[in-house]
Parts: structure tokens; sequence; C-alpha cells
């Protein structure tokens, strides 16, 4: 027999990326951002979330759930080319400590707090412009990957490789 889901444990438990991202997306709404979550950028790599605002201005947000999955990503500084602002987004249950040690970049980067419900940012981060041409080509991306979501929804039958 199945069983039924408790709410009220629900709401205790840790949020996972998912959930985060939602309340990441929230925030970014709130701050003017058009965001989108899971996009491919130029170099092969997946930002978990990136949100583009009324300027061009690019954003990025890494997720991280679990001490063991940022300890073993090594490859976030490879986003770095890509966004203006960079943010690291956790759950509040998250030891935030070591978003101070200098791999994590403090300087550059930001910290989000985030739940299924909403986010804060603990510590903004640094505005370093992108050039225009990855401006250009990353923004042409992320308007295009935007259209080929909306357009599935809208046609569940159309393929994205048909777009």
């Amino acid at each position: 027999m199945a069983t039924l889901p408790d709410p009220i444990l629900d709401e205790l438990r840790p949020p996972d990326a998912a959930e985060v991202a939602r309340g990441v997306c929230r925030l970014l709404y709130r701050q003017g951002y058009a965001s989108q979550c899971e996009v491919p950028l130029g170099n092969g790599r997946r930002a978990d979330v990136i949100g583009l605002d009324h300027a061009g201005r690019i954003t990025l947000v890494e997720i991280k759930v679990s001490m063991a999955d940022l300890r073993g990503d090594g490859k976030w500084p490879e986003y770095l080319d890509y966004c203006d602002r960079y943010f690291w987004a956790v759950p509040d249950s998250f030891a935030l400590d070591i978003f101070e040690d200098p791999h994590f970049m403090p300087a550059r980067a930001g910290l989000i707090v985030a739940d299924r419900f909403d986010a804060a940012v603990l510590r903004e981060a640094a505005v370093t412009p992108l050039n225009a041409a990855r401006r250009k080509a990353e923004t042409l991306r992320f308007a295009r990957r935007a259209a080929q979501r909306l357009l599935s929804i809208n046609d569940p039958n159309l393929r994205a490789s048909e777009v």
C-alpha cells in the first residue's frame, strides 16, 4: 500500500537542487531578470540557472545541495567567462563558511541561500563585464533556448532538433 506524503515532514526536509533553483529564479525575477534552468553554455558546460536582465547583463548561479557535490566540482571556474556575475546558491542548512575559502573566490562569487519558495542574497557578486562578442553569443543562445522551450510547451510533439 502506498504511503501518502506527509506535508509537515516534506517541509522539514532540505530542498533539492530543483527546489533551490525555483527559489533562485523567484529572486532573479524580483531583481528584473528573465531566467532559465539547465542551460548549455558555449564551452559545453551546463549552467544550473542563468538570468538575463534588461541591459543584457548575465548572471550565472551554480547550485550545490551537498558538501560532496561542492568539493567534487572542479569545473566551476569555467563558468566565469560566461557571465557578468557569478553566484553560489545553497539551501539554508548548508555550512556557509566554506565559501570564504580563497578557492571559491569570495571576492568574485556571490552567495545565495534558497529554498523551494524564495531566496536571499547573502553576499553580492562582483561585476566582471563580458566582452561584446561573448555577450552577443550567450544572449542569442539564451533567446533561442527560451523560444525552443516555449515551442515545446505549445507543441509537445515537436522535437527540439526540428526548431
